[in-house]
């Protein structure tokens, strides 16, 4: 405990505190507490259609109510659209705290989140502000977060290790170019490092989530645990992967080969156990989703 009396992170080998505001953003967030999840939710606004890596596992369609994964959503809103909807909300269900974005494509990718961002920083500054994103062009937008007041950013990091990077992403846009293979890997894993480096120097809380993804990276797991452990994230979250795309023949992990590789992990950083692999469009508690409600009573007004 610090002097102040607020818990200490340990972070590059130093003992640092969490401030009032930090632990805040801790327990009432749903994916960074346990207990708050089920007093507390989230509503993650979809804004953010464009994408700038392809992934062999994923698929997005805009259009799919039934599914509950991420890069799904019933549809795409405008800013103005998005938080005109966060006060509807948060009118009728207080419990909600977090207002995220989370795609359905990268969030950074899209000047729509930014322009989310501001309005909401003007009119709804309380709620805790969060942001899921693949880390590409995390170290370019992290001043823009900052402006902004996200204190919560979740990147997914699939492997610290280019060999097996390659083996997940189709390609990478980066600066007009279409990047494949090896150098593709390379370039995402630099800029996901930096920008983790420079999140939690900032004070910010950053949940890592990666894709389990049998023969593919599953050996290669607590590697990643024990990189952002050191690099101080807040919590480990390991997402089984969905056959789909270029691994429709992949079978994914069981919840028992899940828990294992969980207890693995954990001496190097804390676990995320509690994740319902939320879609773009999620409103509610984790695993009691509000949305399909809220979107039907929205177009029955119009």
């Amino acid at each position: 405990m610090s002097d102040d009396g607020y818990p200490n992170v340990l972070i590059e080998g130093k003992e640092i505190p969490y401030d009032p505001e930090q632990l805040r953003k801790i327990n009432e967030h749903p994916c960074y507490s346990k207990e708050a999840c089920h007093k507390s939710g989230r509503m993650h606004l979809p804004v953010a259609p464009k994408c700038n890596i392809q992934c062999n596992y994923c698929v997005r369609d805009f259009d799919c109510v039934n599914e509950s994964r991420p890069g799904v959503c019933s549809e795409v809103l405008k800013p103005e659209e998005a938080v005109k909807l966060v006060g509807e909300v948060l009118d009728k269900y207080p419990y909600i705290k977090v207002i995220g974005i989370a795609g359905p494509g990268d969030p950074l990718a899209n000047e729509e989140t930014f322009e989310t961002l501001r309005l909401l920083k003007e009119e709804y500054p309380t709620p805790i502000k969060c942001l899921s994103t693949n880390g590409l062009l995390l170290p370019e937008s992290l001043d823009r977060l900052i402006e902004y007041d996200v204190g919560n950013i979740t990147v997914t990091l699939n492997a610290v290790d280019p060999a097996i990077g390659e083996k997940i992403y189709s390609f990478v846009e980066w600066e007009g170019k279409k990047l494949h293979g090896r150098e593709a890997a390379e370039k995402l894993l630099s800029q996901q490092l930096k920008g983790i480096e420079m999140a939690v120097a900032n004070k910010i809380l950053v949940k890592i989530n990666t894709v389990f993804i049998p023969g593919v990276n599953d050996y290669h797991i607590v590697d990643i645990a024990k990189k952002v452990g050191e690099m101080g994230v807040f919590t480990f979250n390991q997402i089984p992967v969905i056959p789909q795309y270029k691994f429709s023949d992949v079978t994914p992990p069981t919840p028992k080969e899940k828990r294992e590789m969980q207890d693995k992990c954990s001496p190097f950083v804390r676990q995320m156990r509690h994740c319902q692999r939320c879609r773009s469009d999620a409103i509610g508690k984790l695993g009691e989703d509000i949305q399909d409600c809220i979107y039907q009573s929205r177009h029955a007004e119009e």
